[in-house]
């Protein structure tokens, strides 16, 4: 079931504390812009919003966010971004790549604080000059993807593969280093990889069934919104010829995929809700490290695991924690 996107409001009135201390509570607009409807983003957002509240019920101040997605649509989501401008919100939060680069060019002149989540690369994208001080009004959470931790899972439950697939979207410039990696991984063991692209569903999957005409044994993508927002359309196209896809998040295993690898996505959406109270509450988002997070989690798709005969009991030796999960589209 899909979830409700255009409106939320973080509700909690804790005024006492400040009045006893003759303090006037505020109440910040928080603008938060999805760059699309999909599991992974789905859980930070719902973990920023919970941990907004939660601080709206126990703290001084209130926190009421309002929610609009942009649907991977570049001009809505300049559009979104500009009527949060002037609705005045007291911080914008971008989730994902595209989102952020938007909201960057947009707040460039007005500098409205921005806390990004989920940008992989910030560095790359020309969002920051630095992890360390991001140099303009932007900060935020980073889910950086180790590409050399994925594959190596990759060849421990299949030491045979001779033929990869890559798959990604063009677009999207958090896959383009990812990609890189990949390659140069895979010719140093001597691999052949098979690229395919798509920007949206239906190019995604004939970029699939590409793959699996080139009789790739499996496929990897990194942590690709565009993929990942495909991923329930093509999984049994690679199940059904025995390819394992792996992908850079747990919800490409939750739709579907053998593995997915990365950030623990609520606690990132988490990281990034206390982030967005400390720059509000007078930190500079110029001299504020971006956050980044231990790359340790695999997820497992036991049905998809089970059709293709692979034994993922070894990753327990080499990941922080090994999670399983069945194909559906939301986590619970």
């Amino acid at each position: 079931m899909k979830r409700k996107l255009f409106a939320s409001v973080v509700t909690g009135f804790a005024l006492t504390a400040a009045m006893a201390c003759g303090v006037m509570a505020k109440d910040y607009k928080v603008g938060i812009i999805q760059f699309v409807d999909d599991a992974s983003l789905n859980q930070i957002e719902e973990a920023i919003e919970a941990r907004l509240a939660e601080a709206s019920e126990d703290g001084e101040n209130t926190y009421t966010c309002q929610l609009q997605n942009g649907q991977a649509d570049g001009t809505l989501l300049s559009q979104i971004a500009a009527q949060m401008i002037a609705d005045e919100v007291d911080v914008i939060v971008p989730i994902a790549t595209p989102a952020a680069q938007i909201v960057q060019t947009a707040t460039a002149d007005n500098q409205i604080p921005v806390v990004f989540s989920a940008v992989s690369d910030p560095v790359g994208a020309g969002l920051a000059e630095s992890m360390e001080e991001p140099g303009a009004n932007i900060t935020g959470t980073s889910d950086a993807l180790d590409t050399k931790a994925i594959l190596d899972l990759m060849f421990l439950a299949n030491p045979d593969i001779t033929k990869v697939g890559l798959l990604y979207s063009q677009s999207e410039d958090a896959s383009k280093q990812p990609i890189e990696d990949a390659k140069a991984y895979l010719e140093e063991k001597g691999v052949e990889a098979v690229e395919a692209t798509g920007t949206n569903n239906t190019e995604v999957m004939q970029a699939a069934d590409a793959l699996v005409a080139a009789g790739v044994q499996a496929v990897f993508t990194p942590s690709d919104n565009t993929i990942m927002t495909s991923e329930l359309a093509i999984y049994e196209k690679f199940a059904d010829a025995g390819i394992a896809h792996y992908g850079g998040a747990d919800s490409f295993a939750l739709n579907g995929a053998f593995c997915g690898y990365g950030v623990d996505y609520t606690n990132l959406g988490t990281a990034t809700a206390d982030m967005i109270i400390e720059v509000l509450n007078g930190s500079d988002p110029a001299k504020t490290p971006v956050a980044t997070f231990d790359n340790g989690i695999a997820t497992v798709n036991t049905e998809i695991a089970e059709k293709l005969g692979l034994d993922y009991s070894g990753f327990a030796d080499v990941c922080t924690e090994v999670r399983e999960t069945v194909t559906a589209e939301e986590f619970e």
